[in-house]
């Protein structure tokens, strides 16, 4: 009597299989030869593994292996541990024991469920009631694992399999980021590079030049996981416009955990989609940052300009997406004029006549004489300001603010002592039996909900204190001091100090810098404890 040739197959999920033991690959084979030995009509010609692959879907590639080897009829049996090992979802694997297998002439074994379909007794019904069990199963257990990753994720807790470049999982956390001091300096360059006018794709053709391997050949050469597929499979990937403006747009660089960004529409179907901003989940200073939060978005307000290097430019020009007609609201465009062998550069509004009063014509370097004198000045009154505010502070205003919320949040923080005694002395009265059980939920709910109104109403006062108290002046003060000593204009000073320049019909021009607006507040805020004084 000839043999049935069976194909051990196993396999063992990346998530919850794992923690079981008995569900090992190692217990899984096993189980199956030693089944096979008591059945003197199977022998086992292939051992067939997916290590690491869900049950929902079929596209594993052992299993399609599989049943590339049925079809070509070097097998006719297939024997699993149990029916969830070969499939979790209901309407694909009860199609393939009722349909595909049986057409095929192949029989099937799931030995701990004691399925055969070489016998008799074994029904539709089993096999039917079996798979639905599985395929709730993996339902139970997807929303169980969306659940622990959404709780992860509002704690600042990384959990994509693949780190972004310049970070690398916390040996002793893999839920933490720590960077990467190999290549940490390759994102600062690159943003900096962006910082002083340089495109995405000249940015990549300056890293290729110098050697640097891109994020994908380095984690590829020194072992660490990444995403496959599509040109990263490549052994000589690039560093590409697309990487680089892909780095520069990451504010995980910021110190930042941004994730959820994607998500899959069920169990079942695996298609990822992209979910709207507004429901990714941000949790700030979560590691280290590589790039200040200040830098991060002064990149950001340059890709949103959108500014496009000329032909046979590996810059963009000075003030390219910052000039503004003053009339129609245009960005600006440069031109250039030939006269006698020389060239001589104008800014005009491009909308023409019908567009516009005039097109604002303004000579290059007028303009950036112009700026410069403006910027010079600007800083200037920013420190002068400083020294001002340094006075005022050796002097009582701060008592004076201090007095002004400090007695107002002890109050509160009085109040909130007083209703953490109340709850403790209602716990002691119901264990004593002195407050019915009812009426001790029902007010504990109250100061509960009392106190953490106070708590809030604390932390919007202390919040208030500090902001007048100044300490959030000195970032961007420092931001401006920074080119105190300046005397000519790049691609980055300009980026960095002024946010836009407006371009009247008279050559005359309006700059708005940037913190402007901390700028004019603080301001504000002097004269008014001018007054207090």
């Amino acid at each position: 009597m000839s043999k049935y040739k069976a194909i051990s197959y196993t396999r063992l999920s990346y998530t919850n299989d794992k923690d079981n033991e008995s569900n090992s690959i190692s217990n899984q084979k096993a189980l199956i030869r030693d089944f096979v030995k008591k059945h003197s009509d199977i022998e086992i010609v292939s051992e067939k593994v997916d290590d690491g692959y869900t049950g929902i879907l079929f596209d594993r590639p052992a299993f399609q292996e599989m049943m590339e080897d049925i079809r070509a009829e070097k097998v006719n049996c297939i024997i699993v541990k149990d029916l969830s090992r070969f499939g979790r979802d209901y309407i694909q694997t009860g199609k393939y024991l009722r349909q595909i297998l049986p057409s095929l002439g192949v029989r099937f074994i799931a030995i701990n469920d004691n399925i055969d379909t070489l016998k008799e007794n074994c029904t539709g019904l089993d096999v039917s009631l079996k798979t639905i069990i599985n395929d709730a199963y993996s339902q139970d257990i997807s929303k169980k694992i969306r659940s622990v990753l959404e709780q992860k994720r509002k704690e600042g807790l990384y959990v994509a399999s693949f780190t972004p470049y310049g970070y690398q999982k916390a040996t002793e956390n893999k839920n933490q980021l720590v960077i990467d001091e190999k290549v940490a300096p390759v994102v600062k360059d690159i943003f900096k590079m962006k910082l002083d006018g340089m495109s995405a794709a000249r940015i990549a053709d300056a890293l290729n030049e110098k050697g640097i391997l891109s994020p994908v050949m380095y984690k590829k050469q020194n072992g660490y996981a990444y995403a496959k597929g599509g040109y990263i499979t490549e052994n000589n990937a690039k560093w590409s416009a697309t990487t680089i403006l892909r780095i520069l747009k990451n504010e995980i660089y910021t110190g930042t955990m941004v994730q959820g960004k994607k998500t899959t529409y069920n169990y079942k179907l695996k298609n990822i989609i992209k979910k709207p901003k507004s429901e990714w989940v941000y949790v700030e200073n979560t590691h280290e940052a590589i790039i200040s939060k200040q830098e991060f978005d002064l990149v950001q307000n340059i890709l949103f300009l959108d500014t496009r290097t000329a032909p046979f430019q590996e810059n963009v020009y000075l003030f390219s997406g910052l000039l503004i007609c003053a009339d129609c609201g245009s960005r600006m465009t440069r031109k250039t004029v030939t006269y006698k062998n020389k060239k001589y550069f104008y800014y005009y509004c491009p909308t023409g006549k019908k567009g516009c009063t005039s097109s604002h014509m303004i000579k290059e370097d007028e303009l950036i004489a112009c700026v410069l004198e403006s910027v010079k000045k600007h800083i200037s009154s920013v420190i002068s300001l400083e020294k001002l505010l340094q006075n005022i502070e050796s002097t009582r205003i701060n008592q004076k603010i201090v007095q002004k919320y400090g007695k107002e949040i002890a109050e509160k923080e009085q109040m909130a002592e007083e209703l953490k005694v109340f709850q403790s002395s209602l716990y002691e009265n119901y264990i004593k039996g002195i407050l019915p059980k009812l009426d001790y939920r029902m007010l504990k709910q109250e100061y509960t909900v009392k106190l953490e109104m106070i708590e809030k109403e604390i932390s919007a006062l202390n919040e208030k204190l500090e902001k007048e108290l100044w300490h959030d002046r000195k970032e961007w003060i420092e931001h401006f001091k920074k080119f105190s000593n300046i005397t000519e204009l790049d691609r980055n000073a300009v980026i960095q100090l002024v946010q836009s320049v407006k371009i009247f019909e008279k050559k005359q021009i309006e700059i708005t810098f940037r913190y402007q607006s901390e700028y004019e507040e603080t301001i504000k805020m002097f004269h008014s404890q001018k007054e207090v004084i």
